[in-house]
């Protein structure tokens, strides 16, 4: 598979805006086979609805406006490593592969670094949850960018 380093940013960006309107630093988007960027999302749970991430959006976009086979030959590509929410509706709907900049296991030992509250749920990597799904990352230039926006969300230094 190719990566299309462009889109990964574009997924970071994606986070930041999302941290500047008060949400959590995730964004993601699909591509077809082509590359070609068919929707994009960022993360939306600070309304109080905690399963409004961009990955879990993507996917109920997808069924709406792709056949299964243009699901299968999609690509997902995030700012960070699917929950287990989001890979569950990932591999229900018959993505494609998924590639990441920063991996669960990165934010998890972030947050316990920070003795930050952790999220209620076990971090577990996409591919202990589907793992019929392809992955890629994550990719060690992103871990810093990640890390300061992950930071910035939760005030610390």
């Amino acid at each position: 598979m190719q990566i299309h380093p462009p889109i990964l940013r574009r997924c970071v960006e994606l986070a930041a805006e999302a941290l500047d309107a008060g949400d959590e630093p995730f964004g993601s988007v699909i591509v077809n086979s082509a590359g070609e960027i068919l929707h994009e999302s960022r993360n939306r749970v600070g309304g109080g609805n905690s399963t409004r991430h961009p990955e879990f959006d993507i996917t109920q976009w997808a069924v709406a406006s792709l056949s299964a086979e243009e699901r299968a030959s999609a690509s997902v590509y995030t700012s960070g490593e699917h929950c287990p929410m989001c890979s569950a509706a990932h591999a229900l709907v018959g993505l494609g592969p998924i590639v990441f900049a920063s991996s669960t296991d990165q934010l998890f030992t972030w947050l316990r670094e920070w003795k930050q509250e952790l999220p209620a749920f076990t971090p577990l990597p996409v591919t202990a949850v589907a793992p019929g799904v392809r992955t890629y990352g994550p990719f060690p230039e992103y871990e810093q960018v990640m890390r300061d926006l992950h930071a910035r969300a939760r005030k610390v230094a």
